[in-house]
């Protein structure tokens, strides 16, 4: 049996969800609770929620999730859509929990009873993470949380947190992780404190493979240009920009030096200490994931996505595919309608 061959550097993420990396290992379960306050911000909400059920499509059971409210019954959120929480937050549901989001939002009222304040202290003592979506963290603040902390929380309500938590740095970021405090300001910023929060639990490969799933709408019909998603530094992305827009016909290696004001051996050395690969195997798995792209979303024949993706042959293409996604391109799903 063949070895399938796996991507590298930023071409990892992109082709994630069709690689197993990791078959028999069993995953790090991160168990995440959503604490939901009356008008709390449903988009803000649903961008963190998507976000780790996205990382479980890409890699199943890393994440669980429940939702509660304080109190029975249903919980209406800013846009107006009632939502019954699973169940009632206490402490034995927070002692469950890795993970406790405190989901507020811009009409949600900055008040907290003294058993609300409790179960937070509890569940820091429980060692679990808190968050704070929206103004979620002046919920921290008044338990006493976030005391040495940086936060992020929406604008209209700084000046209501830095009243009651004099010892919070309170941030005009859209989003602060400090240690194990995560809060955001904004959906944008919600989104974003998940994804650089999943990070520091798995690896980048994971981020850049949601990012690209939740930007599939727009990348099924024109690609998501790579250079743009991954750290490298100026001289390095000009290669790749040059790579991406020569897939017909790649250009030699020399060719690349040329245009990029570098010699051979210095551009072998930047992909190898930026990517982890050499630039003639980067090019290939940028011609592979494009040739994926356009089989599956595309009508083009598979003798025309070759030729598109510079391939000389079609056992070249077909050996190439294989290494890399385990079956013949021919046998690749087609999603176009």
């Amino acid at each position: 049996m063949i070895e399938r061959r796996q991507f590298s550097g930023g071409m990892k993420g992109k082709n994630l969800r069709y690689l197993n990396e990791n078959p028999g290992e069993t995953p790090q379960v991160v168990r995440t609770g959503f604490l939901l306050l009356e008008h709390f911000s449903l988009p803000a909400f649903t961008q963190v929620l998507d976000t780790i059920i996205t990382a479980n499509l890409l890699r199943p059971g890393l994440f669980t999730s429940r939702t509660f409210g304080l109190s029975e019954g249903e919980v209406i959120s800013d846009l107006g859509l009632v939502i019954r929480p699973d169940a009632v937050i206490d402490s034995s549901a927070t002692k469950a929990l890795d993970l406790l989001v405190v989901c507020g939002g811009y009409r949600t009222e900055l008040k907290a009873n003294e058993a609300f304040i409790t179960l937070l202290k509890t569940a820091a003592e429980q060692g679990v993470m808190l968050a704070g979506l929206w103004n979620g963290a002046w919920f921290l603040g008044k338990a006493g949380l976030l005391d040495g902390y940086r936060c992020a929380i929406h604008p209209e309500h700084r000046p209501a947190l830095a009243e009651i938590s004099r010892a919070t740095h309170v941030s005009s970021e859209p989003y602060v992780i400090d240690r194990d405090r995560l809060t955001a300001s904004s959906p944008s910023g919600a989104f974003h404190m998940a994804l650089d929060w999943i990070k520091g639990l798995y690896d980048k490969a994971l981020v850049e493979g949601v990012e690209d799933i939740l930007a599939f709408e727009e990348s099924r019909y024109r690609r998501i240009k790579p250079a743009e998603n991954i750290c490298v530094s100026a001289p390095l992305r000009e290669v790749v920009k040059l790579m991406d827009a020569n897939l017909e016909e790649p250009l030699e290696l020399e060719q690349l030096a040329v245009y990029a004001g570098r010699s051979r051996r210095q551009l072998e050395r930047l992909f190898k200490e930026q990517l982890g690969t050499t630039p003639q195997r980067y090019y290939l798995e940028l011609r592979i994931t494009e040739a994926r792209r356009l089989l599956q979303h595309t009508e083009l024949s598979q003798v025309e996505v070759l030729v598109a993706c510079g391939f000389v042959s079609p056992s070249h293409f077909s050996k190439c595919y294989s290494a890399y996604f385990g079956y013949r391109p021919s046998k690749e799903k087609r999603l176009v309608k």
